[in-house]
């Protein structure tokens, strides 16, 4: 089993009291994934979405992050929700067994490219032919706070939009366009953006994107 590159034990310690704030858009999933589907919510955190997937009466949800803190409090928080700690890939889960899956705010906790590419490739494996990508993460903005944080940290990551915050997180915001060849690349066709605008861990706003992506 491949541990994941560059996941910081942060998430083991601060980040996992941390209350998490990208929202669901259950309009735009009932649209593209139909009820009764089996749904995968990767990098769940402690089950925030995955409990709100079933208290919108889907059933067959299972949650699996790689932090055993974030699984544990949501267990805790959430009794009798299917969450499951993975710390590495693959997941102990069937080629093709699910319908549809999660990817929300998963890829900017991580700044590492080959870890990115090692998550598509496995959630390529486990939604079938057919099945669907929910992606909704952050891309660059372009207000200047951001643009400031990008600057400062450019040098010391060697990569444009990665940047810390105080009490240690290390984030990243990504080129539309590098998410969207991402699910590309590894076999997902995209069928519907969304943008809008969503709160953040640190009690600011960014602005989202959202890819609908069907697996060829």
């Amino acid at each position: 089993m491949a541990m994941l590159r560059d996941v910081p034990g942060y998430w083991e310690t601060t980040g996992s009291t941390k209350t998490f704030t990208h929202p669901l858009d259950p309009e735009l999933l009932d649209a593209h994934v139909p009820y009764g589907s089996r749904v995968l919510d990767y990098g769940c955190g402690y089950g925030r979405l995955t409990a709100e997937l079933v208290r919108l009466g889907r059933r067959d949800v299972h949650g699996v992050d790689f932090s055993a803190a974030l699984v544990e409090r949501g267990l805790a928080e959430h009794p009798g929700v299917s969450l499951e700690h993975c710390p590495g890939l693959p997941l102990p889960h069937r080629d093709g067994g699910f319908d549809a899956a999660l990817l929300f705010a998963v890829l900017t906790c991580i700044p590492d490219e080959a870890t990115h590419g090692a998550i598509l490739t496995e959630l390529a494996r486990l939604v079938r032919p057919g099945g669907v990508l929910y992606l909704s993460d952050v891309p660059l903005q372009s207000d200047p706070r951001n643009q400031e944080r990008y600057r400062r940290y450019a040098e010391l990551h060697g990569i444009h939009g990665v940047f810390e915050i105080p009490d240690g997180g290390v984030f990243r915001h990504h080129h539309p366009a590098y998410l969207r060849d991402l699910v590309h690349e590894h076999g997902f066709a995209v069928e519907e953006e969304r943008t809008g605008t969503v709160g953040t861990l640190d009690g600011h706003s960014v602005e989202r994107l959202q890819l609908i992506a069907r697996r060829r």
